[in-house]
């Protein structure tokens, strides 16, 4: 009977706790010693003696000591080091940076040729029909958030009007460049608000160009235009640092602009200019009101009357002054005039010494929050927004009007281009061009309260018809982004997990994967696929999504060195896969190998109600050290597990017993688990899996594409080995026994898997054999008949009973004769003395020479050799349709099953 999956559940995420608890107490010693390391070098006699030769080194790269850039240093400073010296220095940066640049073209090279090697496909390929219809409809926010207010109008808002239409919304700090380049890869719209074109900014543009996102730019101030940016007044009223700082960033953002091609703007002002900046699509939605808005505007006090009239102008920054000024001889006559008239300024601003005659009709308001602003602005009688006759304050909002309407008091407004958008002269405001305007409107409204109230009802009345938060969504925003499109589901929708995937195709899960994946697509299965990927220099550690064979494939940073923990369990890698997850809405989730994602993806899994199944490849599940090998590389010959021997086995390691926790929660949890062979299968139910609950889905193979070539006349024997330096493949084995043979008569070939990794893992010069010695990078699934015409006999030494091996039926059905040690699932298609031969699992180079040795005295048999057993070989397309019935019958157990379990 099975465990209470809640209890399990609960069970595993304290064991989960316990290991995490483990690995930062571990990470914390390291630190310290680190740190303490670090310490003694740089208290150490060499280090001081050096300083000048790194002072050097670091002024050719360009940089301090301290690692900051040499344009940081001090003017003084630059000045002392004369003009040869500077002269000096920037040439060799100059020539150093020059070869650096060469170095990494190189680099590019040669990565890009070892890319082809494994198969020719770029690893950031989108093709057209991949694109974004098979991603759950969500729009990405990547924004300037440092600007509270802007970031009020422009991205909060707009967040709640589209999540109001059902769309999915993601914000993300522009800053957060990893964060951002990993949202852009699950969303399937894009916008950059106010946004600066750094370069770093422009590789996430062209990333969202890369996904085919089709990106826009959005602004709600004319900041892409210098020359009118200049004509603003405000900018001569600041510092002239703060100055140059503001038009330093003009070019910044017109080159983001351009480079998303598409732009959003908050009024039709700017709208054009952006189009007269080089855009050709651009869209316009208003700045509004939102639910925070209108629930402190309700829950405003209804003012007191007073025998004043108090005039408030909310000024948000320092760049207001020349604004006021339009209205400042207007309202300094109407208070003149008008003794009840006085003036309430809300935020920074340079306030002319001629009101300082008023007294405390005069009121100054600073750093209020935004409830508190509309509370000060609802005590007022009437509200301005005076702005300096320019195209960079036509292109301005009309919030100011927005916000005096929604706290229902009359506005008084310069007749900029925004304002007439709403504002009707003498209906719902009031419109002041030059003095004598800005006066007759300020006594007007002074005298005549019925007039100011019914100006402001009639606002209120229009401001909520047009920019109350639902009929945004459903006018301007509606029109704009439309409804989310829904997802009809068409075939079976599979997530796949994966540590490697093309063009990372390492290891013999990694190409069932591969060849389950394509295959299901072919079925009509829509696939999807997560995995991992190394860091690259010009690209942020995000995710990068990629197409393989109509499937999508997302990809995340794996750091290298995980300890045992990490392997085991990986936060982050679960919260990126809960994200993917999100995005995809699988059917089913169908687990291969599993080591450095982590159980955390299971988990997630279970906590949505999402089926999963699980392909036990090795034996990870039950051991640490994965494939049942011990440290001397001996098999352990344990059936059922006991975790008293594991902790012999791995006398340093403290986590075994909550590891056993975590794994069994992990099985108890699948839908079905995946043996690729029964040999495998009996492991796993001697550790107490349930019959029913596992079976066996024996892996396939590619059939050869052509005939075999026949041996080279008088060649000799001619040796394959396939299985890297790992001791549990027999790799230390093959080469004492290789090495022990006293004759010359035969060829062994070496993979060397590393090789299109970038590294170099198997050197020639460390053998010394009499016969011939060759190594060769990993072949690809395209050079499977070209690598096994040039071996007439695989051998397959592995020192642990393998779950399956593939080659071994590549061999096969290639008429190689394969050398294999049994039992185990490697040995199951393998006849002794028929197709091959079988090798005891007793970890002696001796039995593995004798077997060869055999071989070497009856070459002749190889002469025209083909496998009689061929027929009982199991295929990709057998695996596929057992493996599609499996996953069917899954997603079909657990439909409608809810997350809490």
């Amino acid at each position: 009977m099975r465990d209470d999956p809640r209890e399990t559940l609960t069970e595993s995420y304290r064991s989960v706790a316990r290991l995490n608890g483990l690995r930062a107490e571990q990470l914390q010693k390291e630190n310290q010693k680190l740190r303490r390391q670090l310490f003694l070098i740089q208290t150490s006699l060499s280090w001081r003696v050096t300083l000048p030769l790194r002072a050097v080194r670091a002024l050719t790269f360009g940089k301090l000591l301290s690692g900051r850039p040499v344009r940081e240093l001090p003017e003084r400073f630059l000045r002392l080091l004369g003009r040869e010296g500077l002269s000096g220095i920037r040439k060799t940066v100059i020539h150093r940076a020059r070869r650096l640049k060469r170095i990494q073209g190189d680099r590019r090279k040669i990565s890009t040729a070892s890319t082809a090697e494994t198969g020719g496909l770029h690893p950031y390929r989108v093709t057209p029909e991949g694109g974004t219809a098979r991603l759950k409809p969500q729009v990405l926010i990547i924004a300037e958030l440092s600007l509270r207010q802007c970031a009020k109008y422009r991205v909060w808002q707009k967040r709640d009007f589209l999540k109001t239409l059902g769309w999915s919304v993601q914000v993300v700090d522009w800053r957060n460049m990893v964060q951002a380049h990993s949202a852009l890869q699950l969303c399937t719209h894009v916008i950059f608000y106010r946004v600066p074109g750094f370069d770093d900014v422009m590789k996430l543009v062209q990333e969202a160009h890369r996904l085919g996102l089709a990106p826009r730019w959005e602004v709600d101030d004319l900041i892409f235009d210098e020359r009118e940016y200049r004509q603003n007044g405000n900018i001569d009223t600041l510092p002239a640092a703060e100055r140059d700082l503001l038009l330093s960033g003009v070019a910044l953002f017109r080159r983001c602009m351009l480079a998303c091609g598409r732009g959003i703007a908050s009024t039709a002002a700017l709208a054009g200019a952006m189009r007269e900046a080089g855009l050709t699509d651009v869209a316009v939605l208003e700045n509004a009101l939102d639910v925070q808005t209108l629930g402190i505007a309700e829950a405003l006090p209804v003012s007191a009357e007073s025998d004043r009239i108090w005039v408030s102008y909310g000024s948000g920054t320092n760049t207001h002054d020349a604004d006021f000024r339009q209205a400042e001889a207007g309202l300094l006559a109407a208070m003149d005039e008008e003794p009840r008239l006085c003036l309430r300024v809300i935020g920074q601003l340079q306030l002319s010494s001629a009101f300082s005659r008023f007294g405390d009709r005069v009121e100054r308001l600073m750093e209020l929050t935004y409830p508190e602003y509309l509370k000060a602005l609802s005590q007022t009688d009437i509200a301005i927004a005076p702005l300096e006759k320019t195209l960079f304050n036509d292109c301005k909002s009309n919030i100011k009007f927005l916000e005096a309407a929604i706290v229902r008091v009359a506005a008084l407004c310069s007749p900029c281009a925004a304002f007439l958008t709403v504002l009707r002269d003498g209906e719902n405001g009031l419109l002041a061009a030059d003095t004598a305007a800005w006066r007759s409107g300020f006594l007007t409204l002074a005298r005549d309260r019925d007039y100011r109230k019914r100006l402001a009802e009639v606002a209120y009345e229009d401001v909520m018809a047009r920019y109350a938060p639902e009929a945004m969504a459903q006018t301007q925003v509606r029109a704009l982004f439309g409804l989310p499109p829904r997802r009809d589901a068409e075939g079976l929708r599979v997530l796949m997990a994966n540590v490697y995937f093309v063009p990372r195709s390492f290891g013999g899960a990694t190409i069932v994967a591969e060849e389950m994946g394509r295959r299901l697509v072919q079925k009509g299965a829509e696939v999807s696929v997560m995995t991992s990927r190394p860091p690259a220099v010009d690209i942020p550690d995000g995710d990068i999504r990629y197409d393989v064979d109509g499937m999508m494939v997302f990809a995340s940073v794996l750091p290298d060195g995980l300890d045992g923990v990490g392997h085991l369990d990986n936060p982050a890698m679960a919260s990126r896969f809960e994200e993917v997850l999100e995005a995809c809405q699988p059917d089913v989730v169908h687990v291969h190998a599993a080591q450095g994602l982590g159980t955390g993806l299971l988990r997630i899994c279970q906590e949505r109600g999402i089926p999963y199944v699980l392909t036990l490849h090795d034996a990870w599940w039950l051991c640490e050290r994965q494939f049942m090998v011990r440290g001397d590389g001996q098999y352990c010959f344990q059936t059922t597990i006991d975790s008293a021997v594991c902790q012999v086995c791995v006398p340093g390691v403290r986590h075994l017993a909550d590891r056993t926790v975590v794994m069994r929660q992990a099985l108890a949890g699948a839908a079905f688990l995946i043996s690729p062979s029964q040999a495998h299968r009996e492991l796993y139910l001697a550790n107490g899996i349930a019959p029913e609950r596992i079976v066996v889905n024996r892996n396939g193979f590619c059939w050869p594409k052509r005939a075999r070539q026949p041996r080279p006349p008088g060649a000799p024997l001619r040796f394959g080995f396939v299985g890297g330096t790992e001791a549990v493949k027999g790799y230390g084995l093959l080469k004492e026994a290789m090495q022990s043979l006293s004759r010359s008569d035969w060829e062994l070939v070496i993979v060397d898997n590393k090789l299109n990794l970038g590294f170099q893992s198997i050197f020639p010069e460390d053998w010394t054999v009499r016969g011939q010695l060759r190594v060769v990078p990993a072949y690809t699934q395209a050079g499977l008949d070209d690598f096994y015409d040039q071996i007439d006999v695989l051998l397959f030494p592995s020192q642990w009973k393998e779950s399956y091996g593939l080659t071994v039926r590549e061999a096969l059905a290639r008429d190689v004769w394969v050398v294999t040690t049994s039992p185990g699932g490697q040995s199951e298609d393998v006849v002794d003395g028929v197709n091959g031969t079988w090798l005891p699992l007793d970890g002696k180079s001796q039995t593995l020479v004798q077997a060869v040795s055999v071989l070497l005295d009856a070459p002749e048999r190889f002469e025209g050799y083909v496998n009689p057993c061929k027929e009982q070989l199991a295929t990709y397309d057998m695996q596929v349709e057992e493996l599609y019935g499996f996953l069917k019958q899954a997603a079909g157990q657990f439909s409608g099953r809810g997350a809490g379990l």
